[in-house]
């Protein structure tokens, strides 16, 4: 069997293969409510083979939605309407798993068919909250968190945690990458506090330690719980690979199960040098120096290169995107090209390779 289809058992949860479904945003919510289109486009990535389905960057506050139109897990009556989608997506093997997020300054903005500016609070946007009052580009500035503010969105974090539970994901993830609102407080380009959330490494990652142990503190024992980083912000003077590698390194007793190693974001003007597999080299300094588990993503397409990935040591599993979007039976055309023995959805089954 391929490494790419062998099982991973992370905690009380296996997965079936170690293809995964990145988050990816869909702009489709009205008040946070996962709709019909989120059911479709995640459950077609389960059917299609996917070991885990992670949602959309999933908002932990109203005020944490990167556009009015995201998901979000801040409601009981958001549980209800997740927890039809993750029933479907336990139902066809797949795992179900969820992006707790906040947008921090990068929030409140357009869906990217309306453009890419801010939305006004007069047109149903809000004030942003960052570490700092810089802002991203040209949007406005956003309202530097008080330390009373930090607190009470950590509390924010562990109770969308509960929320997820009951809506019956099983496994979390912290976003902590592109840009967002604790990759914010990490970065030393967006973070210029000068008390406890400031200043040195210690201080800029530990909100983010503070959220994993609010977070883990109530997400159930037996449930996996990621981290995605940003490992670079591609940019000097911005956070590196070597220290994403140490945060990691010091998340690893506090509960993480694995992190999802990505990369930029953080300010608008990086220069991103994007190639096949780019961002592979970061997920293996992640991981050798955190000694967790890690995921791959970035320009992953065929099934001999993800292959790869997985055999060299590089990672333990692979995320991809758009790679999905476009053939969303990926993984099953992926097990055919490696040999693997894979089922089909039984429905399908007469138009598997022969």
């Amino acid at each position: 069997m391929s490494h790419l289809f062998t099982p991973l058992t992370l905690r009380g949860t296996t997965f079936r293969n170690r293809a995964w479904v990145a988050p990816m945003c869909q702009y489709t919510s009205v008040d946070g409510l996962p709709e019909d289109w989120h059911l479709v486009h995640l459950g077609a990535l389960a059917r299609g083979g996917a070991g885990l389905v992670l949602s959309e960057a999933t908002a932990v506050v109203p005020e944490g939605r990167i556009t009015p139109a995201d998901t979000g897990i801040w409601s009981d009556e958001q549980v209800g309407a997740w927890e039809r989608i993750t029933r479907f997506v336990r139902a066809q093997g797949a795992v179900p798993g969820i992006q707790l997020a906040h947008a921090g300054r990068k929030a409140s903005t357009q869906r990217p068919w309306d453009g890419d500016g801010y939305v006004e609070p007069a047109d149903g946007g809000w004030q942003t909250v960052a570490p700092s009052p810089l802002a991203f580009g040209e949007w406005p500035v956003p309202k530097e968190l008080s330390v009373a503010e930090i607190r009470g969105l950590v509390r924010s974090f562990a109770d969308a945690a509960v929320r997820a539970d009951r809506a019956g994901f099983e496994v979390a993830e912290v976003h902590a990458a592109h840009g967002y609102l604790l990759h914010e407080f990490l970065s030393p380009l967006s973070n210029h506090r000068a008390d406890e959330y400031g200043g040195d490494l210690e201080g800029r990652s530990r909100v983010l330690v503070e959220v994993v142990d609010a977070v883990r503190a109530v997400w159930p024992e037996r449930k996996p719980l990621f981290v995605r980083f940003s490992a670079s912000d591609w940019v000097e003077g911005g956070s590196t690979p070597e220290e994403t590698a140490e945060v990691a390194r010091r998340l690893a007793p506090r509960g993480v199960d694995l992190v999802d190693v990505s990369s930029g974001g953080v300010v608008p003007d990086a220069r991103i040098t994007a190639g096949p597999g780019y961002q592979v080299p970061f997920a293996r300094t992640v991981r050798e120096v955190s000694g967790l588990p890690v995921a791959a993503v970035g320009l992953l397409t065929d099934p001999e290169q993800a292959e790869a990935v997985l055999a060299d040591g590089s990672a333990d599993a692979v995320l991809l995107g758009r790679e999905l979007l476009r053939d969303p039976h990926w993984p099953l055309r992926a097990a055919h090209v490696l040999g693997d023995d894979v089922a089909w959805p039984q429905q399908y089954a007469r138009a598997a390779w022969r």
